[in-house]
């Protein structure tokens, strides 16, 4: 599993031009799945999503987490993050899960999101997706096989 996590002022996720997914402060993150990935494998990436502590608090210091500040969460699709670009010029996805398993992965980890966090909101499965975004920092956090 890979994560990109913005921290943003707002986010918004556009399906042929209609607004499918917006939220104000919070966490914009982009989601691959991969071959091997399960849904024991979702909570730990989940737990340590919503554990970030990568809001500033009072004192200006990054330590509160999206639950500390009220944060709102947007969770798009991105097999792309799995593109290997090792041999020649074209991407490979082959490290990518098959559609229908990362699929459920992805529901599963919005479905186990909205239980924490108070607005969720997602994109489209493997919809052509424009996304929009104000991010604050910049604050860009990646998660991957090195959290396990």
């Amino acid at each position: 599993m890979k994560l990109v996590i913005q921290r943003v002022n707002y986010a918004e996720v556009k399906v042929e031009e209609e607004s499918v997914g917006s939220i104000q402060k919070g966490l914009l993150v982009f989601l691959g799945v991969g071959r091997e990935d399960t849904k024991e494998i979702a909570d730990k990436y989940l737990k340590k999503l919503l554990g970030l502590r990568i809001f500033e608090d009072n004192a200006g210091k990054t330590n509160l987490s999206l639950s500390d500040v009220n944060g709102e969460l947007l969770i798009v699709s991105q097999f792309t993050l799995y593109a290997n670009c090792k041999k020649g010029n074209r991407p490979s996805f082959i490290e990518a899960g098959a559609p229908d398993q990362a699929n459920e992965i992805y529901e599963y980890i919005i479905q186990e999101a909205t239980k924490q966090i108070p607005v969720v909101q997602h994109g489209i499965f493997g919809a052509d997706m424009k996304i929009s975004l104000e991010n604050d920092g910049p604050f860009t956090i990646i998660l991957d096989e090195s959290i396990l």
